[in-house]
């Protein structure tokens, strides 16, 4: 089964209602499908054949979830990069992939064509050069693939090296979309579904279980993040759902002024990093319980657990710090470093199973054994089961700094200090130490006025003292990737000869 045949009911029930809509532009279902049919066959006319690639290097714009659909409609491969990288970046991404055609801004293309490499060099179009082909009155059925064909590569950020191209099946997107509808959220034809990161990444993954309810999408394309901007859309267009938010877009919802008008809005999902303690109680306490938080990765795209709306409210500590419940369809277990179960109630890397999980990492075979061990998928991650039954997801493993030879996790630190008024984001990780092998530091975006000093009185009153931060760094802002994580590894680099 194609991805694309769960948008069939609702291209049938809702064939006169508006599937998406950008700024004056707006296409209802039947034109939507129509549409992505014709583009479709025209990407068979550029030689495009069942499982090539093609490679989205865009803005969030009214062309991306036309050509992000009906990419897969005709059985190729789908590969969303982020616009905020560079094009040599990208550049590196199409020699892994290998597209027949890059789908860009008219201002990336010289800089693409320098970039790329090699003898065989894909195609390059502007999208502003690109008219979106008309409609198709009679829509043939989506091309037939196998499930496990792949249809969306998705790179990661790289954060620990070269980004990998995990590879989602039909039969992936499939699992994870009724997996959303199932556990997630349930999006009815009646939702509004304001898009406002990027479609490269998590947006463009809530697309489709919200496309197969029926729903309305709205496309946000705005360069930068600007609360006011994202509440007046909601009043004007009555929008009820934003399908996915980090963390930090949270912290700014709670920067911006109070709203009486935005009261549509029924459910926010966020994910992608961790929230702190004090920003998620505080948003609660403001907006309701239409907070949904996932836990996943690209390699099982966000679908490994979940805390519904519902959960967070009158919630005790132990469960808003926690990634919820595991989601339907899928396994958890967690392992220790020789890749056995852990006692109950013990700490162990996050292993992951189900339909959900990537076939494996684009033309990596020794990548996909290691992460793929024993068919489990090995998420790097550290995380134990608490009191409630729930994953609580307490650190990647590679950014566990070990002081002494005791397990320090920089999320502990991080919710302390979060919790200071002064403070607006900070991060924690470990520099070499000659004498403890690491020590904590931590490096901070706060007010004016926040000293060291106060760091570590704050600090003393809640934390173990081998926890206690041994440097304290402030920064007008801390390194994040195109995705908005926090960068620690940068952080180490950079502060690794000033300890």
């Amino acid at each position: 089964m194609n991805v694309y045949s769960m948008l069939t009911d609702a291209i049938r029930r809702r064939k006169g209602e508006v599937a998406i809509s950008y700024s004056k532009h707006q296409l209802t279902y039947a034109e939507f499908d129509g549409t992505c049919a014709a583009l479709a066959e025209w990407l068979g006319r550029q030689d495009c054949a069942r499982g090539d690639r093609v490679l989205l290097f865009l803005k969030n714009g009214f062309e991306f979830p036309v050509l992000l659909m009906a990419i897969m409609r005709a059985g190729l491969v789908v590969v969303p990069t982020n616009a905020k990288l560079h094009p040599r970046e990208v550049a590196w991404i199409a020699g892994d992939a290998g597209p027949k055609l890059i789908f860009t801004h008219g201002e990336h293309v010289d800089a693409l064509e320098a970039a790329l490499e090699g003898n065989e060099k894909p195609r390059i179009i502007a999208i502003e050069d690109f008219a979106l082909p008309q409609p198709l009155s009679h829509p043939p059925a989506a091309t037939k693939v196998d499930p496990d064909d792949p249809a969306w590569i998705f790179y990661t950020s790289g954060t620990t090296g070269k980004p990998k191209g995990a590879t989602l099946s039909h039969r992936n997107l499939i699992a994870a979309s009724v997996n959303c509808l199932a556990d997630v959220f349930a999006f009815q034809e009646s939702d509004r579904v304001l898009h406002v990161a990027p479609l490269s990444h998590g947006s463009g993954l809530y697309l489709i279980p919200s496309l197969a309810r029926g729903a309305g999408n709205l496309i946000y394309d705005r360069a930068n993040f600007r609360p006011d901007e994202v509440f007046d859309t909601i009043a004007r267009e009555g929008i009820t759902v934003i399908a996915f938010v980090a963390p930090t877009m949270i912290v700014r919802f709670l920067e911006a002024a109070p709203r009486d008008d935005i009261a549509t809005l029924r459910g926010v999902i966020y994910g992608g990093a961790t929230i702190h303690l004090e920003h998620i109680r505080a948003a609660v306490a403001r907006f309701g319980p239409i907070f949904h938080q996932l836990y996943g990765q690209g390699e099982a795209p966000m679908t490994i657990s979940y805390l519904p709306g519902e959960a967070h409210l009158g919630a005790d500590d132990e469960t808003l710090v926690s990634a919820g419940y595991i989601r339907s369809g899928v396994e958890v277990r967690l392992v220790d470093e020789d890749d056995l179960d852990v006692p109950p109630g013990g700490d162990g890397e996050i292993c992951v199973r189900g339909d959900v999980v990537m076939k494996g990492y684009w033309r990596n075979p020794d990548a996909t054994a290691k992460a793929l061990k024993g068919g489990w998928l090995h998420t790097g991650d550290i995380g134990h089961f608490d009191s409630g039954g729930r994953l609580r997801v307490l650190d990647r493993r590679h950014d566990t700094i070990i002081s002494g030879g005791t397990n320090i996790y920089p999320k502990e630190i991080e919710d302390v200090l979060a919790a200071h008024p002064q403070v607006r984001e900070v991060i924690a990780f470990g520099l070499p130490d000659s004498e403890w092998g690491e020590s904590v530091a931590v490096a901070l975006v706060a007010e004016a006025g926040m000293t060291e000093d106060a760091v570590l009185d704050f600090c003393r009153d809640q934390l173990a003292r081998f926890k206690k931060p041994k440097h304290v760094f402030f920064l007008e802002e801390l390194p994040k990737n195109a995705y908005g994580k926090v960068l620690r590894r940068t952080l180490r680099e950079r502060f690794a000869s000033r300890r």
